[in-house]
């Protein structure tokens, strides 16, 4: 039961980052809140003062990346509620969504099956100056389709000879592409499942497939295995983001990630705010009240 409500509470966290962007740590953190231990509040001062000094950081990095023309694919794979689009949510937060972009594809459609392997991925790719984050991959053949039947042995094998390939491609073409895999022991994802099931806001995040995800833990742990050691290519190497703990995960993840570019602080030219242009013969119409939305609040 600790552990669930400590999992509410990062729910309440998420929802204070996501809308009270102009506050302070201290009202964020919510100071006179009842029930949380001094040391408590204060690993919450932290992880506060950390993301957004983190993501000031990934703003940086988005104007250098601008800048330079440099183009970024990352790829985030793991358990379901591994937390990846809680990463993703973070790193993404306070970006242009036209240069930081999420790629969420859902499961192929009978055309798609009948492609090459890698296509629908290829038309989300970068050009200069953008930054695409798959929330899940070109990864799904080693891990869901594996594991639940949903490609032949034949399908299996060929996707690990053409996928170093693939990817050697992909950064010689001047992408630069960053894998991550999310890690959770069993219990944490039992408990995060039962979170899931107990709180309404967030039980549209349990799929038939997830369900049955748990039934096969160890098959695709052993799927996990195999991908990570035919996969891990010096150009593309995998990197483990240890995830039991949400809110290190996220920090620890988006550290790294900065550390992958060498961006720098872009100079910018100050901004300064035109002056209104006003016509002697404008007149503003009126809106008409039957197309006005009630003010209910």
């Amino acid at each position: 039961m600790r552990r669930i409500r400590n999992d509410l509470i990062d729910s309440y966290d998420e929802e204070l980052e996501m809308e009270l962007e102009d506050r302070t740590v201290a009202e964020l953190t919510g100071e006179e809140t009842q029930g949380h231990s001094a040391q408590d509040k204060e690993r919450r001062r932290q992880y506060f003062r950390e993301l957004f000094r983190l993501q000031g950081e990934l703003v940086k990095l988005q104007d250098w990346v601008v800048g330079t023309g440099h183009k970024v694919v990352i790829l985030f794979e793991g358990r379901d509620a591994a937390g990846k689009g809680g990463v993703i949510k973070r790193i993404t937060q306070r970006l242009n969504p036209r240069i930081c972009r999420v790629a969420a594809l859902p499961a192929p459609n009978d055309r798609e099956r009948t492609q090459w392997y890698f296509q629908r991925y290829v038309s989300h790719l970068p050009a200069a100056g953008e930054i695409v984050l798959f929330d899940r991959s070109w990864y799904n053949r080693a891990g869901v389709e594996r594991v639940m039947g949903f490609c032949t042995d034949e399908q299996y094998e060929e996707f690990f000879r053409t996928v170093p390939e693939f990817e050697k491609m992909l950064v010689s073409s001047g992408i630069q592409l960053i894998k991550y895999w999310f890690s959770i022991s069993d219990e944490e994802q039992h408990l995060r499942f039962l979170g899931r099931i107990h709180d309404p806001l967030k039980q549209w995040k349990l799929s038939p497939m997830d369900l049955e995800s748990r039934r096969r833990w160890e098959e695709y742990t052993k799927a996990k295995e195999i991908m990570l050691e035919r996969t891990h290519i010096p150009e593309a190497p995998w990197w483990v983001v240890q995830a039991v703990d949400k809110k290190k995960a996220r920090l620890n993840c988006i550290h790294h990630l900065l550390g992958q570019m060498p961006y720098a602080e872009t100079e910018h030219p100050a901004i300064v705010l035109p002056e209104r242009v006003r016509h002697e013969d404008y007149v503003r119409h009126p809106v008409p009240q039957d197309i006005v939305v009630p003010e209910i609040y």
